[in-house]
């Protein structure tokens, strides 16, 4: 009777972490560039002598869905979105290199290049300084070019290039902050195939309709999984007078 308690037991606790892991994908489907996760589980059996008939159910990993999601025209001109495969690399507070396609950008009051998140944007030598009175204009391959707000508005400069990489997917791993790294700590290299549409950003890649119904059945997975263990415990009951009785 206890297998089956073992079973039910273990698959009720990782649906309820797949059920939040879901509710935090649905809770970011209008969030700017995020990616949703995927909870995935096997059966492992109980390696042991005194009960080697017991097995578990595990979280075997959560993956990250590395899909695109919309792009979005805003027109802004800080506001970029990675076409197709790509991301742009920030700074991190300790001076570590991550990685997001979250495009919405602005100018802080040091007159650097950072994310709505606050961090620095990586160029080709360090974080991006933008000259003030000046308008921004980002291309394409990720070159910023200044235009002076005053005086000679056709003078146009290049002040730097935003560093944009494209290591393996599977190199990635999501830090809580919800920006990827890679596994090594290593930073990736220029990838100059990357390219950006600026005046644009990528919306969240969560199919909302996809969570709702995939919440739902998570549900009735749980409600199943509690009834099994409701039915091995009255099982276990009745057992117990069958052989009271028989005593």
């Amino acid at each position: 009777m206890d297998r089956l308690i073992y079973t039910a037991m273990t698959g009720a606790k990782h649906v309820f972490m797949q059920q939040a892991g879901t509710a935090n994908n649905l809770a970011n489907a209008s969030t700017i560039g995020f990616k949703a996760q995927e909870h995935r589980f096997r059966a492992v059996p109980v390696v042991s002598e005194a009960m080697p008939t017991r097995a578990f159910t595990v979280d075997t990993s959560v993956a990250d869905v590395f899909d695109e999601g919309p792009l979005m025209l805003t027109g802004r001109n800080l506001d970029v979105a990675v076409k197709g495969r790509g991301w742009l690399a920030v700074q991190l507070p300790d001076g570590s290199e991550a990685y997001t396609r979250a495009g919405s950008l602005d100018v802080d009051v040091n007159g650097l290049l950072q994310t709505k998140s606050g961090h620095l944007v990586l160029g080709d030598g360090g974080p991006i300084s933008i000259p003030p009175d000046n308008n921004i204009e980002i291309s394409p391959d990720g070159t910023i070019s200044v235009v002076p707000t005053f005086g000679a508005r056709n003078n146009t400069n290049a002040i730097g290039r935003m560093k944009l990489v494209n290591p393996p997917e599977g190199d990635l791993v999501r830090g809580g902050d919800g920006l990827f790294r890679l596994r090594d700590g290593q930073p990736a290299p220029q990838d100059d195939t990357v390219k950006l549409a600026p005046g644009s950003l990528e919306g969240s890649n969560v199919n909302v309709t996809d969570a709702m119904v995939n919440l739902i059945s998570l549900a009735r997975q749980f409600e199943l999984q509690t009834k099994m263990l409701q039915t091995a415990d009255q099982n276990a009951q009745r057992a117990d007078q069958l052989l009271s009785l028989n005593a």
